[in-house]
């Protein structure tokens, strides 16, 4: 069973073609089209032991989405031969209250992620257009969707709902959502088998940290907690979004710099975080290199980042009782030595020892945690698509929707 699963993000879409006859699954074929809407998109791809990068206009999610498909029919030109496709696995961004594990699309599930645009304008159109676009391509091939906020759609009531009257919930459904729930997911359930103890039994904290970060805490398999909120603007500072802020701050700066509501969202979405305090960029590598060079804002810019995410870390701690291990994953999670080993000095207290010598030379998943460590400290690399494609072929076993050895073989779409 091969199963296509496509990631489209707010600028970019990221595929890979999982043959699931394995069980944990191999990767057939991968790419990445970013830039997305520009007329230098880089666009990479590879299949088997062939791989090329190259940059092209690609001016629409459609355009990319049809690009991502059109290779695995070689369009890549490198003489390799159409795949085929059993089905396409779809990372949606938000599900509401009404989607919390992967589902089959149907034209009724279509209807309900479009009423759900507006609560993630900057990805779920995306989404929409990646299932539609795989439809017509592949009209043979099941269209699952598998959720960002599922993970975090247990969540007991007193952690989700905010402060305000109880019948704005009921009308408008204000709450905490969270997201990155997939990658919380992979983190949580790699930790536990490096730890070689069942996930039911750990207390599991998951920093997924790129230029989008939320922390996630696991009791026992479940997320209870998750900074993130209605939006993914809440929590963390992150590379252009401010994180908490207090709300009577965004009425004063509405009144006093004569904002709209648009400049205001572009402002603490687009504008804040690392690039608004450092005023240089909101790429951690950047702030690092900065801060060697001895930038003061850079500097700033990072203690604050850092600053919040142990802040989390500790009030995660408490709200489960403990902490058994932390998970480090993402971009800034995986890559930044510096950051994870800031972050665990803060966090002696809790019995956390860092092998900084792992730490600095850490490629890939790792145990970086000091013999002894009262917590484990890991490094697992993101993997968001292969969580989609087991959760599709489960899906789909489930409910005897694919008879096995079926597939759509892709040609290249014109």
């Amino acid at each position: 069973m091969n199963i296509f699963v496509l990631n489209c993000g707010s600028s970019s879409v990221k595929y890979k073609l999982f043959d699931m006859s394995a069980g944990a699954g191999r990767v057939l074929a991968q790419g990445r089209v970013e830039r997305v809407g520009t007329e230098d998109a880089i666009v990479r791809y590879t299949h088997r032991d062939m791989s090329f990068e190259t940059v092209r206009p690609v001016f629409d999610h459609e355009s990319a989405i049809r690009l991502c498909i059109g290779l695995l029919g070689g369009e890549a030109g490198d003489g390799s031969e159409p795949v085929p496709v059993t089905a396409v696995g779809h990372r949606v961004v938000h599900g509401g209250e009404r989607f919390r594990d992967a589902v089959l699309v149907t034209p009724e599930v279509k209807e309900a992620l479009r009423e759900l645009n507006d609560l993630a304008p900057l990805h779920n159109p995306h989404n929409l257009t990646g299932i539609e676009v795989a439809e017509s391509l592949l009209p043979h091939a099941p269209q699952v969707a598998v959720f960002d906020t599922g993970l975090h759609a247990d969540m007991p009531a007193h952690a989700y709902l905010y402060g305000i009257p109880y019948e704005l919930y009921e009308r408008h459904r204000i709450r905490r959502y969270g997201f990155h729930g997939i990658s919380h997911k992979y983190a949580a359930r790699r930790t536990a088998h490096l730890m070689g103890r069942p996930l039911q039994e750990l207390r599991i904290i998951s920093c997924h940290l790129g230029g989008g970060c939320s922390v996630a805490a696991i009791l026992h398999g479940k997320s209870v907690d998750t900074s993130m909120g209605f939006t993914p603007l809440e929590g963390l500072m992150m590379g252009t979004r401010s994180g908490d802020i207090d709300a009577g701050a965004v009425v004063y700066l509405m009144a006093h710099e004569d904002l709209s509501l648009s400049e205001l969202n572009g402002l603490l979405n687009r504008k804040s975080g690392l690039l608004g305090i450092s005023g240089l960029s909101a790429d951690m590598r950047d702030i690092e290199a900065a801060m060697v060079q001895g930038h003061p804002r850079a500097r700033l810019a990072f203690d604050m980042f850092e600053y919040r995410v142990r802040k989390y870390i500790g009030a995660y701690t408490a709200v489960m009782n403990g902490v058994d291990a932390i998970a480090f994953t993402a971009g800034i999670g995986e890559r930044s030595a510096m950051v994870r080993s800031r972050l665990c000095q803060g966090l002696a207290y809790l019995g956390v020892r860092l092998d900084e010598e792992k730490n600095r030379a850490v490629t890939g998943e790792a145990d970086i945690s000091a013999p002894g460590s009262a917590v484990k400290v890991f490094v697992i690399p993101a993997d968001e698509e292969r969580v989609i494609a087991q959760d599709t072929v489960e899906l789909l076993t489930a409910s005897g929707a694919v008879p096995p050895g079926s597939g759509d073989l892709v040609s290249s779409p014109s």
